[in-house]
């Protein structure tokens, strides 16, 4: 006899739609697998035969061949053998046969019959969503936060072998993911209004937050660095349907998905400067995405900047102008989305008190330069924001008044972003930074005294043709904050402004 289920199968965080085919014959008995499976899929054998056997039912004393379909994919995970289970179950006529004609399934059974959470499991889904005629899928219970937020198909939850046979035999029901709430504690949340004084500095990242733009920050150590990045999320907005579904394939395809990105909260990532290059940018064996692809939709912090091994720093140049990184193996070539904000922060110099005004500075003027050059020329060219952070005096520090709240900038930030949704509703980008040559040449419209005055800083600085476009976007964003149409004198002056820190310390 002959019986058909549906599973899916991923190659990096996309899925694809697997026909996991069983004939069951007359012969010597026991299970071959074909399809490409690996070996985590040929084991799949002995727990299904364990996992039937200890729910109740009986495992066939025949000739099984699975095949999973396409064969000419490899085929990795745990997950079809609650898709192989159920067609082997055909033979014993235990399961209604209609539901296998429209439904997905997704899960590891444990020896005892319970169904185990898998990876994945949001891309997945999408692949089975892909399939017009898969109307419901049937996953594990403990992957119920992942598949929240996939479309256009029905999610039911298993916790075991029986009670999905007793569903499919239409003798028993299934919760469905519709009608119960998802799991997750919302992460406590730190304000800008702990940050004293830094207004400069937090004019910046309000900037940062509402175009999605680049900064780097740099300063003595304790000038407050690290506090005011850590609190960027906090004056962001939350991921939209398309950004969640991005970010939600990522992480599931790594096991699980933090309950902030659940709350749609965009990812924070702080690598330390010893991360290795293949834990920064991707790779190994199976292409595992790295830190940048961790940080899709969201920040990437790297803290002590200039203490990262050059060449992983110069690994970020790819990603930061092209928003994906690609990892080719000899087996495969994988491309993921690595769209993110890059913060970085850095001490001056390496005893961190060139141009203290409070410390005397102990290195010399080689170091310094040797120290500063650890950041190439084209990397500080993908920068849009330098900031310089000072040491706070004791009236600053003592001060009882009131700093704004998170919640006042993020007001602000919103309608900058709402501005530019609106904007870009054709263009398939959402942010100021997003926007290629074409973008800003048709929205980037300069009065007359405004062109004028970017046209001398040109001549002037000697931008180059990146850093001006990346100038013309950062006053696209501020403009957008002061709710203005056309970008006026005082928004290229302060997007030029923001480069002052850079002609400091590297011009």
């Amino acid at each position: 006899m002959f019986f058909k289920s549906f599973s899916a199968g991923t190659e990096g965080i996309n899925g694809y739609i697997v026909e996991v085919e069983v004939d069951i014959t007359t012969g010597i008995p026991g299970l071959t697998m074909v399809g490409l499976p690996n070996g985590s899929v040929r084991e799949a054998k002995d727990r299904i035969k364990s996992a039937i056997g200890n729910s109740g039912f009986k495992y066939p004393n025949k000739k099984i061949v699975v095949n999973l379909s396409p064969a000419d994919i490899k085929k990795e995970g745990s997950h079809y053998d609650i898709s192989i289970a159920v067609s082997i179950l055909m033979d014993s006529q235990l399961i209604d046969e209609k539901h296998l004609k429209d439904t997905g399934f997704l899960g590891e059974l444990a020896l005892n019959g319970d169904l185990k959470p898998v990876k994945g499991c949001t891309a997945l889904l999408l692949g089975l969503a892909k399939e017009k005629k898969i109307k419901k899928v049937i996953i594990p219970w403990e992957n119920r936060n992942e598949a929240s937020m996939v479309p256009d198909i029905d999610v039911f939850l298993g916790k075991n072998l029986k009670e999905v046979c007793f569903y499919l035999k239409n003798e028993g029901v299934l919760e469905s993911l519709s009608n119960i709430d998802l799991n997750y504690k919302i992460p406590e949340i730190e304000d800008f209004k702990d940050v004293k004084g830094s207004f400069i500095v937090k004019r910046g990242m309000e900037i940062a937050a509402a175009g999605f733009h680049n900064v780097f920050m740099i300063g003595p150590p304790g000038s407050g660095k690290t506090m005011i990045a850590s609190r960027l999320n906090t004056i962001m907005s939350d991921l939209d349907d398309k950004e969640y579904m991005e970010v939600s394939q990522i992480y599931s395809f790594l096991g699980e998905i933090p309950d902030n990105i659940i709350a749609r909260k965009r990812p924070f990532r702080a690598p330390h400067h010893t991360v290795t290059y293949s834990s920064l940018i991707g790779g190994g064996y199976s292409s595992t995405p790295g830190e940048v692809v961790l940080s899709h939709n969201g920040i990437l912090f790297m803290d002590e900047f200039l203490e990262f091994n050059k060449k992983i720093v110069e690994g970020l140049r790819q990603p930061l102008e092209d928003k994906k990184i690609t990892i080719s193996r000899v087996n495969k070539k994988i491309t993921y989305p690595s769209d993110f904000i890059l913060i970085g922060s850095s001490n001056p110099c390496p005893c961190g008190n060139y141009k203290n005004p409070l410390k005397e500075c102990l290195c010399s003027e080689n170091k310094i330069k040797a120290y500063l050059n650890r950041a190439s020329g084209p990397m500080l060219d993908r920068i849009d924001v330098f900031l310089e952070t000072t040491p706070l005096a004791y009236d600053e520090i003592s001060s009882k008044s009131d700093e704004e709240s998170s919640l006042s900038i993020r007001d602000r930030v919103m309608k900058a972003v709402d501005f530019q949704r609106q904007r870009f509703k054709d263009e398939n980008i959402n942010y100021n930074s997003q926007m290629n040559i074409r973008h800003i040449e048709k929205y980037c419209n300069l009065t007359k005294d405004a062109e004028n005055f970017l046209k001398s800083a040109f001549k002037k600085t000697g931008l180059s043709a990146r850093s001006y476009h990346r100038v013309l976007r950062v006053s696209r964003t501020i403009a957008d904050l002061d709710s203005s149409e056309d970008i006026k004198l005082n928004h290229i002056g302060e997007a030029l402004s923001f480069r002052k820190t850079f002609m400091k310390y590297w011009g």
